[in-house]
């Protein structure tokens, strides 16, 4: 089953390049929906069987591959990555039902699109870290090509400055993967096998800090962000639903799942910088959310401010601040992608995103009062109002961190604070007031450009009101991934017998 949701959108990506081209874009589009509503299938027939009581991987599948160099086709899903996985094709198909306006080579559009699922999806589920790169840097080339060809008048620079940076962020992942297995003597690169090796503190720290820089490039945390505004600037809306709701998510589980996972003592060690490092991230994505004039921009930012809530959670790497940071991954991937969803909407019937020009949307006759009233419930979900999957997402993190970084947390919490200022400025500024005179009489909104939002709008309630539908799936992974943590003093000790036998054992 878990090959399935790699390899039914890898060879439908193989069906759609050979259809013919005087099909024109109808075809390709049919097809790839139906491609990726049969992941969704799957996905959920997985979760009708997953047990959410185990913390192992579970449907686990394992073959050779290239044994000399370690590599094997191994996969597997535990309770970390179910509900992203599950995510990822429910957002593609999303983002496909909205691309109904790319009609400019639209098999290679639709290609791309299915190429970018399947790695996501193997990334995901990948447990040889070899694999996992693999696959963290086949998603590479769709991306880039969809934002290179589909985007707006800055894309090829936008694209480029991504290329650049996520091959960066692949080099230094690439670079701890080896070196843990140079340095262990492992044959294979084996997650469960790597996972079990003991490195000295100092070497822990160093293959750490690889890590953090490398993932996070692409989670994205300051000051390491500057690719993702622009690429989202330019990019068509279902690909900033893609990038935001999904492919961030690469860089936090990847750093939960390698970074945490691996070298535990490491990060106890760094853990009081990270919770520092994810206050600069959080204050700084919104103070700059605020300044923005561009609503998407605008969007963009408050994604770095609220990926920061996920570093804070995963520092202080408690059972209950993990729970919290896997709920915030799938928060902030249904509540970015609905903004995205309607800024651009929004951008399609008005012909701008400037917050400063547009007004009285909300206008029931001659404006977008869906599209409107959606906004204003997005809103609300991102700035964490109770009610919404974003209030519980944010509560436990806050609640989990709290008592590890009281003062961090606390600074977090403006963050949400600040949310609600830039949202609310947007949202008064743009859809309440007298309607704009360049803007008045639009086209009406379609039933079937609506749909995407509405679903998504309808997740975020439905999460908000029953949390438990989604923490049952990861709360028992993520409490045994962090159940036997040592603590700060512990690690200290450790280094300073260490430290202290070395001594000795030079003493003549």
């Amino acid at each position: 089953m878990l090959s399935a949701l790699i390899w039914i959108p890898l060879l439908g990506a193989v069906l759609v390049t050979l259809l013919p081209s005087a099909w024109g874009a109808s075809y390709p589009r049919f097809l790839s929906l139906g491609l990726i509503g049969a992941t969704v299938i799957v996905s959920i027939l997985l979760g009708i069987q997953f047990d959410p009581s185990l913390s192992d991987f579970q449907f686990t599948e394992q073959l050779p591959w290239i044994e000399p160099l370690g590599l094997n086709y191994q996969l597997g899903v535990d309770g970390l990555a179910f509900p992203l996985l599950v995510m990822n094709a429910v957002l593609t198909l999303i983002a496909l039902w909205s691309s109904d306006r790319f009609t400019v080579r639209p098999r290679l559009y639709y290609t791309l699109m299915l190429l970018l699922n399947a790695s996501v999806s193997g990334a995901f589920l990948a447990q040889n870290v070899l694999l996992f790169f693999i696959f963290y840097e086949i998603e590479l080339i769709p991306l880039y090509l969809l934002i290179a060809i589909w985007g707006g008048p800055r894309r090829g620079y936008a694209a480029t400055k991504f290329l650049i940076y996520t091959a960066v962020s692949g080099v230094l992942i690439l670079i701890a993967f080896l070196g843990l297995a140079w340095l262990t003597g492992s044959t294979t690169f084996d997650y469960a096998v790597l996972k079990q090796q003991t490195l000295p503190l100092t070497v822990q720290v160093a293959l750490l800090g690889a890590l953090l820089v490398g993932f996070g490039i692409k989670i994205p945390l300051v000051p390491f962000h500057t690719w993702l505004p622009d690429a989202h600037v330019e990019a068509s809306t279902p690909i900033s639903v893609l990038l935001a709701g999904v492919l961030l998510k690469l860089g936090t589980y990847g750093l939960f799942r390698f970074g945490l996972g691996m070298f535990p003592d490491a990060w106890v060690l760094l853990s009081p910088w990270l919770a520092s490092w994810a206050v600069v991230s959080v204050l700084y994505g919104s103070f700059t959310a605020i300044a923005q004039k561009d609503m998407k921009k605008m969007v963009a930012y408050s994604s770095i401010g609220h990926m920061g809530f996920i570093l804070l959670a995963g520092a202080a790497a408690s059972p209950l601040s993990m729970l919290g940071a896997v709920m915030q991954m799938v928060s902030h991937g249904l509540i970015s992608g609905l903004l995205f969803l309607l800024v651009g909407g929004v951008y399609a019937k008005t012909g701008s995103r400037d917050i400063d020009l547009l007004r009285g949307l909300l206008n029931p006759e001659r404006g977008l009062p869906v599209l409107g009233s959606l906004m204003v419930l997005g809103a609300m979900a991102s700035a964490g109002i109770p009610g919404m999957v974003g209030f519980m997402a944010e509560f436990l993190v806050f609640r989990g961190s709290f008592p590890v970084f009281p003062v961090q947390t606390l600074l977090c919490m403006i963050g949400t604070g600040l949310t609600a200022v830039y949202l609310l400025l947007l949202v008064n500024k743009v859809f309440f007031g007298r309607l704009s005179e360049s803007v008045m009489n639009l086209p009406r909104v379609r039933w079937a450009e609506r749909l995407p939002a509405i679903s998504l709008a309808l997740l975020v309630v439905t999460f908000g009101i029953q949390p438990i539908w989604l923490s049952r799936w990861t709360e028992v992974s993520t409490t045994t991934l962090v159940s036997h943590f040592p603590t700060i003093a512990q690690v200290t000790a450790a280094q300073t017998a260490a430290n202290s036998d070395r001594s000795e054992e030079r003493m003549p």
